[in-house]
């Protein structure tokens, strides 16, 4: 019975720490909470938990804290996840049911996980790999320039400007288009980032200037569309939270920066038996993010494409465990239909 009462004070002093940003006492523990026993047992349980390096002393006061090892314990001992309320769910369709290409929904969805868990929330652009060229259409836009627009089969749309040596009709830049999406439709983005085979074109067209600047563009496009990165929002957040950073919050600042840390740290994260990961200080290995928290899943049918938010280790974990894994659902649903 004492195991599962000093898990409950455990949780106690992690939920008022996390409100207060103050050290937790005996007496404040017995006023705010209905642990059923008195001042003493309260202040032997702390002392215990003190033992097991779960809480410690920032200072000489009676006030105790959580260390890193107790938000492990804490998180561990999550069970089911609060769903959100129905206000957070209509928010999160209205706002995701409003975008309209896939790299909207994804600036969509990192800005509203940002704002429900008041965190830097992360997104992982999907691998695209196995996506192809759907359609591209050109558009004539005065005599010297031409809009090219491709679309893949993920719903990545991306565009260019090319500038040309003369006006071409709406006839031509038409004719254009079902050539180059009969000899290139349907191949994947990988494929035109390479030398690319195009036999299917009559040989005057790879004499036109346009038709050599419009081959650069798609290729330049599947190419950025190849690169992984990491979309994100919230980063004012940590402005917020810079007491929880001992010494600065520069180191953690200069790894969102740096993307290649990031996305090699989403990369690691495996999902709980709730779906979700959460990984808490030096659990990282990464020294830049020693005092932050990452909490993640995965979204979409690609199970490498990860969702998720980064912030203090002082934060409210059940809360921004749920919302991250409620909003990465409705992420997949949307992508689904």
């Amino acid at each position: 019975m004492s195991e599962f009462r000093r898990l409950d004070v455990l949780r106690a002093i992690v939920e008022d720490y996390v409100q207060s940003h103050e050290p937790v006492g005996s007496k404040a523990l017995l006023d705010r909470h209905n642990l059923g026993v008195s001042a003493a047992t309260i202040r032997n349980d702390m002392a215990l938990l003190e033992e097991e390096g779960l809480i410690a002393a920032p200072h000489t006061s009676s006030g105790r804290i959580p260390t890193e090892k107790g938000y492990r314990r804490f998180v561990d001992q999550i069970g089911e996840l609060k769903p959100l309320s129905r206000a957070e769910r209509e928010a999160i369709n209205k706002i995701l049911d409003s975008s309209q290409d896939l790299d909207e929904v994804l600036h969509s969805t990192v800005r509203l996980l940002a704002r429900l868990t008041n965190q830097v929330a992360l997104i992982q652009v999907p691998h695209y790999d196995t996506a192809s060229l759907r359609n591209l259409d050109l558009v004539g836009l005065g005599s010297a320039q031409v809009l090219m627009v491709m679309i893949a089969s993920n719903g990545t749309v991306d565009q260019r400007m090319i500038s040309t040596a003369r006006a071409y009709s709406d006839e031509e830049l038409h004719a254009l288009k079902l050539t180059l999406l009969n000899a290139l439709g349907g191949r994947q983005l990988a494929e035109l980032v390479g030398s690319l085979k195009l036999d299917t074109v009559p040989p005057q067209l790879h004499e036109d200037p346009l038709f050599e600047s419009i081959v650069d563009s798609l290729q330049e496009m599947a190419r950025a569309a190849n690169a992984q990165r990491i979309v994100m929002a919230g980063t004012a957040n940590l402005a917020r939270s810079s007491g929880d950073f001992p010494l600065t919050l520069t180191p953690v600042l200069e790894a969102l920066e740096e993307q290649v840390v990031l996305l090699k740290l989403f990369s690691e994260l495996e999902a709980d038996s709730r779906g979700v990961a959460v990984t808490i200080g030096t659990e990282h290995h990464y020294g830049q993010l020693s005092d932050a928290t990452v909490i993640a899943t995965t979204y979409g049918s690609d199970a490498r494409s990860k969702l998720g938010v980064l912030g203090p280790t002082r934060m409210n974990y059940p809360s921004s465990m749920a919302s991250v894994r409620a909003v990465a659902r409705y992420l997949s649903k949307i992508l689904t239909n």
